[in-house]
Parts: structure tokens; sequence; C-alpha cells
């Protein structure tokens, strides 16, 4: 006697005693949501096999199964789901991309862009459940739910993107799980998992039944293998009694309906092992209550038949009320449609009894979401949904692939792990995820950042709705923009509810920040321009006066000048500087003699020696009353150094020879000149504040210090200044620092 327990599950194609040969007009929605994708190429087929055999023949894949023979497998399932040649030949693409150095370029030379796009995007996942699974390896639980909540998410993206991955990725995982029953290799649970809580109700979310129980009785037959055994063999206990009476009533069934001019077909229905252990564990049920194990389906040609036919039924059996579910008027989420209901005999026997008609069959068999074909459907299509072309068919699929998200979330208990995250489609049929509770906005933001800052309209599932309207899962959004727009303050308002994502609040702030940024430099670049206008030095160049001043581009002064952070007296005093005898270069050259009285007030005096050529040295920058020491350098004559200088300490100690006495000159100004200045490096060390450079410039200013350049730097709340001021005394500047000291924030002020 045949046991179940060896004998693998009703396969695609090779269907029980009930399964109906799909009619050949009857196209499933997936194949044609992709049917254009992949334009057919004459031998596609054979070129693809003969392009990756050699490359595939001799590998193996992890499972053991060799390469060649798995892509082959592939397009086997593929054929029989309805499956063009070319989505066949993407099997075989798929897996030598491998084996290729540049596999997106070298498949689109021999085959095309879209074919190099398909087995790419494939593969991409392919990579990602791999490493998903060698987690698992590592430690991670194979069952936890924020690993599979982010593969899921992983796998939905990737299928969003090319709706063909979902047949490949499908149909390899199948003939993953028969290859293990055929071989009886020992399976890893992660996989077979996956199989039944990822990959089959993917499969019944798109209306491949065949291909769903499948995976759900070898992915069950791998995890529980006892209890699989088990049920088997009460199955097979008493399978010809029950195929006898079975027939019995079959035959009573489909001749008394012809009798009333119902051209029905009666078949027995294949028994699916993980849907009878489910029924048994869900309702507390044992082996003989499952309706399962006796079960008719009934192929009548007309809606209207179909109810005929349930009339029958229930006249002649008692039916169980709480079993009934009319699926016709009230189609499932995915577009199954069929009448089910559940009677007992004259002995009390329950059996279940499904009515279809052929186009609701075919679609129950190999559809995804509907069929559209059928004449009957027109362009109503099933479910309340139509699709008259494959954009419609398209969405119609995304729809059901985020739907199988949210199944997905059900499986966690309270968990919310699926609750942070919706999946929206745009009306080009791609899709954007965003966070629960996003709005249009949200969307915007998510779509493209201008189209965000020109959102001013909205439109879900082709109905105007408010921008603070809350989106659900499956929507299709539709902005309407205007050429030229800005955000509203009021979307930064969290009572007003009309932004839930961080990231397009970010892009608000921005761009309201970036829009204050410019005007504040706009109001600075004004103020300076009205100074330079008042001063009459419109001819100076902004961008050097902001070098002057220490700052890199005019634009960075216009910016702190606009938020009152840097006095404009420091400007005017730029512009306006004494007018020193000598000039204030940055070495000063004076020929000094010790007996002329035209020698230059402050000036440096080399003693012993008459018009020497002095400059002072750029590294300490000395100023009387400082105690200073010359050294003698090559073509420049005397470097004049502050005694306490390093760099004079050095060369010292190298050439000792060339150190020389000097001393400052006490000559006086000539008449109506002022006193000789000097520039010396100031340091300054502070906690950063708004506004602290003004108020040290305007010291400065109050101070009669004149300021000829600054520089700044901020480090993690420490800002570091360096001001060139002139002196004619730096005991005088010790006076102007203290007082720099005691500005709100200032650490430290000193000479340099």
């Amino acid at each position: 006697m045949k046991s179940l327990a060896t004998a693998p599950p009703a396969t695609l194609g090779q269907g029980g005693a009930g399964s109906a040969s799909p009619r050949s007009d009857a196209v499933p929605q997936l194949i044609a949501a992709t049917a254009l994708s992949l334009p057919e190429q004459a031998g596609a087929l054979a070129r693809a096999r003969a392009f990756a055999e050699p490359l595939l023949s001799s590998e193996t894949l992890e499972t053991g199964e060799n390469t060649f023979a798995h892509a082959e497998a592939v397009a086997s399932i593929l054929k029989n789901i309805g499956g063009s040649e070319a989505m066949q030949a993407a099997s075989y693409l798929v897996h030598a991309c491998s084996h290729l150095n540049k596999p997106e370029e070298v498949i689109a030379k021999a085959f095309g862009q879209n074919f190099a796009a398909l087995a790419v995007e494939t593969t991409k996942l392919m990579r990602v459940q791999q490493q998903a699974r060698e987690a698992q390896i590592a430690g991670q639980p194979v069952d936890d739910p924020a690993t599979q909540t982010e593969n899921v998410r992983k796998m939905l993206l990737a299928f969003s993107r090319d709706l063909r991955v979902v047949m490949l990725r499908l149909a390899s995982r199948l003939q993953t799980l028969r290859f293990y029953a055929a071989t009886k290799r020992a399976v890893s649970p992660g996989i077979a998992r996956e199989a039944l809580q990822v990959f089959a109700p993917l499969a019944n979310r798109l209306g491949i039944w065949q291909m769903k129980w499948e995976l759900e009785d070898l992915s069950f037959r791998f995890l529980e293998p006892e209890t699989y055994k088990q049920v088997a063999r009460l199955l097979d206990e008493k399978r010809a009694e029950r195929e006898v009476y079975m027939e019995q009533l079959r035959g009573r069934l489909e001749s008394e309906l012809r009798a009333r001019s119902i051209s029905a077909s009666v078949q027995g229905r294949p028994k699916h092992i993980y849907s009878i252990v489910k029924k048994m564990r869900g309702k507390s049920l044992d082996f003989e209550h499952v309706f399962d194990i006796r079960a008719l389906r009934v192929v009548v040609p007309s809606v209207k038949d179909c109810y005929a036919a349930l009339s029958w039924v229930h006249e002649h059996f008692k039916p169980i009320d709480a079993e009934f579910d009319d699926y016709i008027a009230k189609p499932k989420p995915n577009g199954y449609q069929s009448l089910h209901t559940v009677v007992r005999d004259e002995t009390g026997k329950a059996i279940e009894i499904q009515i279809r008609t052929q186009a609701m069959n075919d679609h129950a068999e190999h559809g995804v979401a509907a069929h559209w074909a059928y004449k009957e459907a027109g362009t109503k299509g099933y479910a309340g949904v139509s699709a008259s072309g494959e954009y419609d068919a398209k969405i119609a699929v995304l729809r059901q692939l985020l739907a199988w998200e949210r199944d997905m979330a059900d499986t966690v208990q309270h968990g919310g792990l699926f609750e942070d995250r919706i999946y929206v489609l745009t009306p080009d049929a791609a899709v954007v995820e965003l966070p629960q509770g996003a709005t249009p906005v949200d969307f915007a933001y998510a779509v493209h950042t201008s189209v965000g800052h020109r959102c001013r309209g909205a439109r879900v599932d082709g109905a105007m709705v408010p921008l603070n309207t809350p989106l659900q899962n499956g929507q299709t959004v539709e902005i309407t923009t205007v050429k030229e727009g800005r955000p509203s303050r009021d979307w930064l308002n969290a009572e007003l509810g009309y932004l839930t994502s961080h990231r397009a609040r970010a892009k608000v702030r921005a761009w309201f920040n970036a829009q204050a940024t410019h005007e504040t430099t706009a109001r600075g670049r004004e103020a300076v321009e009205k100074l330079l206008q008042r001063e009459g030095k419109t001819a100076i160049k902004l961008d050097d006066l902001a070098v002057q001043l220490g700052f890199k581009t005019a634009d960075a002064l216009f910016e702190v000048v606009g938020k009152d952070e840097f006095s404009l007296r420091t400007i005017e005093t730029l512009l306006r500087p004494p007018e020193p005898v000598l000039q204030p270069d940055d070495y000063l050259l004076l020929k000094k003699t010790r007996t002329s009285e035209a020698a230059p007030k402050g000036g440096v005096l080399v003693v012993g020696i008459d018009s020497l050529m002095t400059q002072l040295a750029k590294c300490c920058k000395p100023a009387p009353p400082d105690n200073i020491r010359g050294f003698v350098t090559r073509g420049k004559g005397v470097s004049v150094h502050r005694a306490d200088c390093s760099n004079f300490r050095e060369m010292a100690a190298r050439s000792a020879e060339r150190v020389i006495e000097v001393e400052w000159g006490q000559s006086k100004a000539s008449a109506g000149a002022g006193p000789s200045v000097y520039p010396v490096d100031v340091s300054v060390e502070a906690a950063d504040r708004q506004g602290l450079l003004r108020d040290i410039s305007e010291v400065f200013a109050r101070e009669k210090t004149n300021v000829i350049g600054v520089q700044t730097q901020s480090v993690k709340g420490t800002a570091w200044m360096t001001f060139t001021v002139e002196v004619a005394d730096s005991g005088r500047l010790n006076k102007v620092l203290g007082i720099v000291a005691t500005v709100q924030g200032v650490r430290s002020a000193r000479r340099r």
C-alpha cells in the first residue's frame, strides 16, 4: 500500500485527481505584470541554456544540488505556472552572474539590458538571503522576529523594483525543497522555516495555490517529520474505503447537477497535510473531524450555476452553518473566489465542498490576484480591482506584495515589529517605504526634496485629501506641485500633523535655515556696502577686504556682520588707519644713524654701527619696550627678535658669531606725525557664543587699538582667535588684554 509519508505532495503540473488543467487563455496577473518586461527573443531559452551550461554544469550550490540542474528545474516550474520562454531563460542567467567578471555588461551584450537587470537584481537578493542564513549559523535564532522582519523588508523592496524577481525566487526555493526531499538530505531549519513562514504566505498572497501547498507540505515535512508521518499514516489507513465512498459521492453529485442542466465537473480535492494539521491544531479537532480528509471540488460554467449547485447540495445534505463562506460575493483580499460549504451525509460524516467557475478555478490554481483574460470578467476583474494592461496588473501585484508584508506583521504577536513602517505606491508603480503615520508631505520628500518643497496637494487612490492625512499600506499617492514653491512653517508644527518622518522634517528645517543664512548674508552685504560708500571706498574688492579681516570669503564676512557678531567699527578702522611715520609692513626696513635728527621715531639702532638696514622678525613681532636682540641675515640686514624668541635662541646656538646687540631708538617724531606703531599678534581663547567676535572687536576699537587682521576657529565649543593689532608700546597692550579678558566667555587673552 502506497504511503503518503514517502510520497511528495502534489507538485505544480503534477496535481492530484482534483487538479484542473489550466485553460490556455488564463493569464496569471504576475505573468501579465511582467509580460512586456522581458521581450521575447528568438531562441532565447536555448541560447541562455547554452550560455550557462559550461559555467554551471560542474558547480554545486550550498545545498549540494548541481547548479545547472537547479536552473533547469526552476525553468520547468516557471513553465508550469505560465512563464514565458524569456522568463525561463532568466533562470539560467541568474546563476551565471557569479561566474562573470562584469555580469551586467556581459549579459546585456548577449541578451539585452532587461535580462541583465533581472539577473543582477535577483543575484543581489540571493546574497542578502545567504548572509541572513550565515548570521543564523553564527548563533542568531532562525525564527528571530527582528531578523525575519528585516529580511522580509529587503525582499519586498527587491520585489517592488522588479516583479520578475518574485517568480524566480519562489520557483528557486520550491526547487531547493524538492531537491532535499528527493535526496533525503538534512535540511537547514532556517531554509525550511523561511519557506513556511515567508515564501508560502507570499505564494498564497499572489494566488499561486499549488506552489503554496507544496512549499507548506515540504517545509512542514522537514520541520516536524514525526507529525508529518503520523498524519500521512492516518490518511493512508482507510484510504481505499474513503476513496470508494468519495467516488460514489462524486458520481452522484455530478449526475444530479447535470440532471438540473448544470454542466458540472466534480473532482476529489488533493489532501494537504500541513492544512490538515493547522485545522487540527487551530480548532482542536481530532483527525476524523477535519473536513479536508473528505473534500470535493465542483467546477461549473457560470456564477449563476455556482449558487444553483450550492442550493442542491444544501437540499440533500445537512449544512454546518458555521463552516459556510461565500468568497464569490466577498472575494479574499488576493482575489480568490469560490463557495465553501461543509455538510454532513446520512451517516454524519463531514464533507467539504468547494463550488466555483472554471475561471475562478484557474485563478485559484495558477493566478496571481486575478485572471483578466476571461470575457465574463471583462474589465471588472476580480475583488473589485480592474487591470486592463501591464501597468494595472503591476499595481495589483504590488498591492498583494504589500499585503504579504502586512500579513507577516500579524505573525508577530503584539510585537509591533512591522508597525513602524508602511509601503505606498507612486503613480509609476514604485514602492516607497515610510514610517507609520506618514502623510503625503512625508511621501513627497521621500520621492525627492524638490517635490517636497513644491508640494501643494495630494491624491490618494485618485481622491484629493488634506496634506496631513495619515497614509495606509498599499495606497497609491500622487503629489500636486507648483513650479516655484517653498515649504510651510506649519509643516514643522507637530500638533498639526503634517510630518512624521525625521528625514522630511530635517529637510524642511534645512530649507528654512538656508533661507535665514541667505537673508542674514544679504543684510550683512548691504551694511558693508553702505559703509564702503560712506567712506568713499567702493573701489575695494569685497573678497580682498574679507581676506584682510581674516575671512576666507566675502560671504563669510557678510554672515557675521548680518548676525551682528562683527563690528563695523573694525572695518572702519581698517579703512582709516592712523598715519605712522613708518609703513606697517610685515617687516619694517629701517636705516639708522646715531647722529641723524631725521631718524624715524621708534626705530632700531645697531650698537656701534651706523646706517645698517634692520627688519622686525615676523615670528615674534617685537615692539617697544621689549628686550630685543639682532641676528645678521644674508642680504636682508639685521633681523630683530625678542630676546625670549625661541627661533632666535636656536639660530644663536648654531651661529653665535652673527648675533649683534640692538636697542630701540629714542629719536623724536617729525612734526605732525604720530608715534611709530608695530604689528603684534594677540591670542584669545573663549567659550564660543553668538556675538563673541563683535564684543572683543569693540574692546579694541574702544581702546583705540587698530586691528589689521583676524583669524578665528571653533572646536567643540571653544573659540580660538588670533588678532593682529598695531601698538606703539607693548606695555599698553597688557592693559588692553586685561580688558579683553573681562569679556563674557573669554578664558585667556595674551600676546603670542
